[in-house]
């Protein structure tokens, strides 16, 4: 029996992006005993998964970490992070470890010259590489995303009347303000739709939902605040189709095959992270041709250059009629 540690400390998106990774190294390798490190703040992504034999979570000490791990005496490490945490753990743990190639100064390349030599290739099966040695195969069944019971939600019983025939999930939020909506495209982009609609997002995100209720009338929902992770995914399982910008529930969506449009501010789905595995209807909408984008591998919280196109020229039309033939 080989036993594997896996590595990915943050954040929801990537972590998800993992799952392939998790299963096909469980389901392919005869015996494999898999165990996963991540921070505590993400656990409820991973504590699910049945194909995890083992969940670790990260100690604010990493010598701690470090030295609850050696009592295991892996056999392989697989580093899906890959950054000066992860080299500390892999020196310290001195096992046969292998790594997942960021490519961050391709990256740059993109985000500083617009220079694109980035590989045609999806971060999941990037992530696959490193299991090359043990002949792992993509097995083409997508992303994987569990739900415990207790946070499976029952539509009929959160939801009024109006959204128990089905509904449009609408993620609002993200971490950083160059990859979402503004509350007034929003708003039109609801009244041009006139259907149901959730709107997803954190506690920080429910004084921008409360004020897109106000505005787009009594068939849009707030969820946001009102939920945690696992319920806010329910719900996007739930959807008829799911509207999101780059971040962790367009990746959740796809986990559960939905008909995704995600919207693309500054980042761009050259990096890789697109929709995968999504409904195969899905739409990418994004502003092409804009000399400044993509500004950031990640985003930030103006926009550089203080026009934000990239957010106000989305067509709201597009994704209106994307809904319109697909609800």
């Amino acid at each position: 029996m080989a036993k594997f540690l896996l590595i990915r400390f943050s954040s929801i998106g990537d972590i998800v992006l993992t799952t392939p990774v998790i299963r096909c190294l469980k389901q392919q390798v005869k015996g494999a005993e898999v165990h996963f490190l991540t921070k505590p703040s993400y656990r409820c992504l991973i504590e699910n998964n049945p194909y995890i034999d083992v969940l670790h979570l990260l100690d604010s000490n990493l010598s701690d970490t470090i030295r609850e791990l050696k009592k295991e005496n892996f056999d392989y490490l697989i580093d899906l992070h890959h950054n000066l945490r992860t080299f500390v753990i892999k020196q310290r743990l001195g096992v046969l470890s292998f790594s997942f190639n960021k490519i961050n100064f391709r990256k740059f390349l993109l985000t500083a010259f617009k220079i694109n030599c980035l590989p045609r290739q999806h971060i999941v099966d990037r992530y696959l590489d490193t299991l090359r040695l043990f002949d792992v195969k993509n097995d083409g069944q997508g992303l994987d995303y569990f739900i415990p019971e207790k946070d499976k939600i029952v539509v009929k019983n959160f939801l009024s009347p109006s959204h128990h025939a089905g509904y449009v999930a609408f993620a609002i939020g993200a971490q950083h303000a160059t990859k979402k909506l503004f509350p007034e495209k929003i708003v039109k982009i609801l009244i041009g739709m006139k259907k149901p609609v959730v709107l997803l997002g954190g506690d920080e995100d429910r004084k921008w939902g409360e004020e897109i209720v106000q505005k787009a009338g009594s068939l849009v929902f707030n969820a946001c605040g009102r939920c945690n992770l696992n319920q806010s995914a329910s719900l996007i399982e739930q959807a008829n189709v799911v509207i999101t910008p780059d971040t962790g529930l367009m990746h959740i969506a796809a986990a559960f095959k939905k008909k995704i449009v995600s919207v693309w501010g500054n980042t761009v789905p050259e990096f890789g992270m697109s929709p995968y595995g999504a409904h195969p209807d899905s739409l990418i909408v994004e502003v092409k041709g804009l000399p400044c984008r993509p500004c950031s591998k990640l985003g930030y919280e103006k926009c550089p250059r203080g026009h934000f196109k990239c957010i106000k020229e989305i067509p709201d039309e597009v994704i209106i009629d994307f809904v319109e033939k697909n609800f």
